[in-house]
């Protein structure tokens, strides 16, 4: 963990857990663990969580269900967006990055991963095309809301996300992801 100040104020950043993002990319086939590093920064500080986000990087040597296209596509967006999402809310738990995330532990994020955290919309806009095979990426968590159980519904919160991909030619794509997790902790 590294602290910079800046104009803005207080950017903290943490390097990447190699342990914990191999551990988040284990629900995934070998060969469709894409984000090889991740930097996790927090403006202001864990204490706000506000802007949280990560930053990462990609190599998708092969389509994992497809001929090689020459391009990344939607699938690929999607598949990297979900992994940085995965780590990003998994270190947010591990290190108490968002207080949305206070009462979790670590063993309830690998508990809800795959059944409980959703994409509830994902809308993704291809700038320039992108080759796809070595790239980077970050995801900002915008807004975040805990809805507590009430009679018309279970509790749940809700992630608001924007996300983007570019490579060193140019390429770019980006996108706004919304999350649900439900029955959270």
């Amino acid at each position: 963990m590294r602290t910079d100040e800046h104009p803005a104020g207080r950017l903290v950043r943490f390097d990447t857990d190699h342990e914990l993002l191999d551990r988040v990319l284990r629900v995934y086939r070998e060969h469709c663990r894409y984000l090889k590093f991740a930097e996790t920064t927090v403006p202001h500080g864990p204490e706000s969580g506000e802007g949280i986000s990560v930053a990462g990087e990609f190599a998708i040597p092969e389509s994992c269900y497809i001929d090689d296209t020459g391009h990344f596509n939607a699938v690929e967006f999607n598949i990297c967006y979900n992994q940085m999402a995965y780590y990003l809310i998994a270190k947010a738990v591990q290190d108490g990055l968002h207080p949305v995330f206070a009462r979790w532990t670590i063993d309830d994020f690998w508990r809800l991963q795959l059944g409980n955290i959703l994409i509830t919309d994902l809308k993704s806009t291809f700038k320039r095309q992108m080759r796809g095979r070595m790239f980077e990426g970050r995801t900002t968590v915008v807004d975040v809301v805990r809805l507590d159980q009430v009679e018309r519904w279970d509790p749940l919160i809700v992630l608001r996300t924007k996300c983007e991909f570019w490579d060193e030619t140019g390429g770019n794509c980006r996108g706004e992801v919304k999350i649900a997790i439900s029955n959270p902790v």
